[in-house]
């Protein structure tokens, strides 16, 4: 899940906020004031570190596998509606995160390319969708009938790339040897991931 309880904080900060900009400039009562924005954000900073640091380590411990789509995450932050969700998820962080945790466990940590249409394709027939927008988070494949969920369906489709790629020898980096990506990036606010079986190993997408 998302970690929304840093809501809770955000709202502290705000009210952190509206008082300090009420306070006199240069006045005691100011820099008290500053000092309680100042410990809020900390707090905010150090509830996401434990969230992601918890969630890796599970996601890390769980499969052999890592697979991500590796999104231009500088660029996304750039999109006003989309930064606000990427920064509080500390998506770059997150993915930091794994890739050292899974190299030190000496297991496959695997990033397809952005420009991979995991959330263009159907998981069942491979049959290509037009581009959906954001707000369309299911659809129907008009040839096998399914209606899928958009995030599943795509970790799914990145799921099955990764392997692809580890198969075939070419494609990217992944903890435990090159393998040299055709494909290759990550996307969303905190991943939907989904673990899967894969032969003797289990696997997980994440976007």
């Amino acid at each position: 899940n998302n970690p929304r309880h840093l809501k809770k904080h955000e709202r502290n900060l705000k009210r952190k906020q509206r008082k300090l900009s009420r306070k006199q400039k240069g006045s005691n009562s100011r820099q008290k004031a500053r000092r309680l924005v100042a410990r809020v954000h900390s707090k905010i900073a150090n509830t996401r570190a434990d969230f992601l640091h918890k969630l890796s380590r599970k996601i890390v411990n769980e499969n052999q596998v890592i697979v991500v789509e590796n999104l231009a995450v500088k660029n996304m932050v750039k999109n006003h509606s989309l930064a606000k969700a990427i920064s509080d998820v500390g998506w770059g962080m997150f993915l930091t995160m794994l890739k050292y945790k899974a190299e030190a466990e000496g297991k496959i940590y695997l990033e397809v390319d952005r420009f991979f249409p995991s959330t263009h394709l159907c998981s069942e027939t491979l049959l290509p969708f037009p581009k959906m927008g954001l707000d369309v988070r299911s659809f129907e494949c008009p040839q096998c009938g399914q209606i899928h969920d958009r995030d599943i369906n795509a970790a799914i489709n990145l799921k099955n790339e990764g392997l692809r790629i580890l198969a075939s020898g070419t494609g990217a980096t992944a903890s435990g040897g090159n393998v040299r990506p055709k494909g290759g990036r990550i996307r969303s606010t905190l991943p939907e991931a989904i673990p899967i079986e894969a032969r003797s190993h289990s696997s997980i997408a994440l976007r």
